[in-house]
């Protein structure tokens, strides 16, 4: 089964986070994502650009509607992402409790309902 753990926080520069707990982050990061990989569960992981550089489309009756920014104007934001393959939820739990974003953010663990891969959609169980 496939899993996304959605790491939400606040960001860097509205939490006045100090470069030693930035330093702490990256490598805590760095170990995170490297045990998912020699754990053979890791698909992919992304850490996101501060949601300023972020833009949000939506199409209405045919027109194209670009925003700069967020939808949601909110103190916690979604800062990067983990993808896991993994047997069930509760092994999901188990490696998501090991991220460090947990220990000030939160981390929501988000099935996948249908996955693209060899070229076809397929859906999860």
């Amino acid at each position: 089964m496939r899993y996304s753990l959605l790491v939400i926080s606040q960001e860097p520069g509205d939490a006045e986070v100090s470069e030693e707990a930035m330093n702490w982050g990256r490598t805590a990061f760095d170990a995170y994502a490297k045990s998912l990989d020699a754990g053979g569960v890791l698909v992919s992981a992304d850490i996101l650009q501060p949601v300023a550089a972020s833009t949000t489309i939506s199409v209405r009756d045919g027109a194209l509607r670009v925003q700069d920014g967020p939808f949601a104007d909110t103190r916690e934001r979604l800062n990067g992402t983990f993808v896991i393959e993994v047997p069930d939820l509760d092994a999901a739990i188990d490696w998501a409790r090991q991220c460090p974003g947990a220990l000030y953010g939160s981390v929501e663990i988000r099935p996948s309902a249908i996955i693209f891969r060899d070229g076809e959609w397929h859906s999860q169980p």
